[in-house]
């Protein structure tokens, strides 16, 4: 009996948070009475609420209740301490299976609350539960279907894929047979002539040398005929050993001052200078066509929120020398571009930037591309462009046109361009700007980058062109880099 009553005892006076003996006890308005630091703590995760309740009756208190010290339910606790009520055994303090049926009362007398048997509420559980696997079964057949249509997009993909391989194969080896024909050709034209030219050379060559011969004998005959002593001998013979054939030929051989054959190669090399023209214009269109072929997927391939996931696309950016102002300085690889006073000496290019001080990368880009640009100084344009923008007249300032895109970024403000368009951008000014490119979604976004990365613009439009990232640098000491990011 002592051993029960001590059990009681010990409910009575144990905190039903933590389940040991009151500790500093407080009472809260409802009558419940919680160790001090417990009730704190539990108020403490419900710190966004504006309400706050009782952990047993769940009576509610706005605003959270001042939480005083109960002194007369302490001093009890420590008189029954002394009288050898300790705090729980370890192995008392957590109830098993069916130990106690409810955490309120002791045992199962039940005071001031409403209860339901443990067969009911297993009966309405079991119904949740059965809802719920219902609802889990549902969604693994949807998934099992989304995996079919996946698994049919890729057949399709690779069917496509391979029918443009072996399409592709046939037409480029029906250009190679055309060329080793041509080549044939061209081969046997030259042949031909070579042998017809060298013929007609020759057969003339065979006359000059008989005539030569002929000549030589004439001249022999002559030479006896003037050491005759008999001079009637001579006056007979002289009429005719001094008489002469008249040549077929000219006096001499005029040779005209042909090149032969080397018009020949330079023909040929015309042909394929224009035929690498083509081939350049129509590849572009070819390779833009490839990665269009994209597979918009719903809630898959997002736009990255994060710079790391930025950096999954992340591509190393050089710049074209054919393409730099002559007040631009290139240096660290081709990365980086510093604007100088001091007239460069490059050589005549058409596609040099002539009346701004720009430069392009030498990448095409199309798919999805993330770069960074470091800035050093006053600050410049971040561009994106098609190479097919004018390189010498005004409007081939980068987005002051329809074929190029630009962030303006000097001092403490963003300015985005399109086609002559200005739109102020706010954000956080960095020397250090990240450009986004989904080339087939026709996505474009700008980025503020230091310890965190803020969105600055983003442009949703259609790209129809490969483009080529570029820079505006025109202050002096002032240096725009194209970062390592991989």
């Amino acid at each position: 009996m002592a051993q029960q009553s001590n059990r009681l005892d010990r409910v009575r006076f144990s905190c039903s948070i933590c389940l040991d003996l009151l500790k500093d006890p407080v009472t809260i308005p409802c009558g419940h009475s919680y160790c001090m630091n417990c009730i704190q703590s539990y108020w403490d995760t419900e710190a966004e609420r504006i309400i706050h309740s009782c952990p047993q009756c769940r009576q509610s208190f706005k605003p959270r209740p001042v939480l005083v010290k109960n002194i007369m339910l302490a001093d009890l606790v420590e008189e029954l301490k002394k009288t050898g009520l300790q705090a729980a055994p370890a192995d008392l303090c957590y109830a098993g299976p069916e130990d106690v049926a409810c955490d309120l009362c002791p045992v199962d007398e039940h005071k001031g609350h409403d209860t339901v048997s443990a067969a009911a509420e297993r009966t309405e559980r079991q119904r949740k539960l059965k809802v719920s696997r219902q609802n889990i079964q549902q969604r693994i057949r949807d998934r099992e279907e989304d995996v079919k249509v996946l698994q049919q997009e890729v057949e399709a993909i690779n069917g496509s894929a391979d029918k443009a391989v072996e399409h592709s194969e046939k037409i480029f080896n029906e250009l190679i047979r055309l060329m080793e024909k041509r080549r044939s050709d061209v081969k046997q034209q030259v042949r031909s002539q070579q042998e017809t030219e060298v013929s007609r050379v020759k057969e003339l060559q065979e006359k000059l040398e008989q005539e030569i011969t002929e000549l030589k004998r004439k001249d022999a005959e002559l030479k006896k005929l003037s050491h005759t002593e008999d001079h009637n001998q001579f006056l007979h013979n002289y009429p005719s050993l001094s008489a002469l054939s008249e040549s077929t030929h000219s006096s001499s051989i005029y040779i005209r001052p042909l090149r032969y054959f080397e018009d020949v190669t330079a023909a040929v090399s015309e042909a394929r200078d224009k035929l690498q023209d083509v081939l350049r214009e129509t590849w572009t269109n070819i390779s833009l066509t490839v990665t269009e072929v994209d597979v918009l997927l719903s809630n898959t391939q997002p736009e990255p929120e994060t710079r790391a996931g930025l950096l999954r696309y992340s591509c190393e950016i050089t710049l074209d020398p054919n393409t730099v102002n002559t007040k631009l300085l290139l240096s660290e690889g081709n990365r980086k571009v510093t604007y100088i006073s001091q007239q460069q000496s490059y050589f005549s290019h058409p596609d040099r930037f002539t009346d701004w001080c720009q430069v392009l990368s030498r990448e095409s880009l199309t798919g999805r591309c993330y770069w960074e640009v470091e800035w050093r100084g006053r600050g410049g344009y971040v561009a994106v462009a098609y190479k097919s923008i004018n390189r010498t007249e005004s409007v081939s300032r980068f987005g002051r046109n329809d074929k190029s895109w630009s962030l303006y970024c000097v001092n403490d403000s963003y300015y985005f361009y399109h086609n002559k368009v200005k739109t102020p951008v706010s954000g956080p000014r960095s020397s250090r700007v990240g450009v986004y490119l989904d080339h087939s979604a026709g996505i474009l976004s700008f980025y503020s980058v230091s310890e965190t990365i803020t969105l600055l613009h983003r442009v949703q439009t259609t790209f129809t062109q490969p483009l080529s990232a570029g820079v505006w640098v025109y202050c002096s000491d002032t240096s725009a880099e194209f970062s390592k990011l991989k």
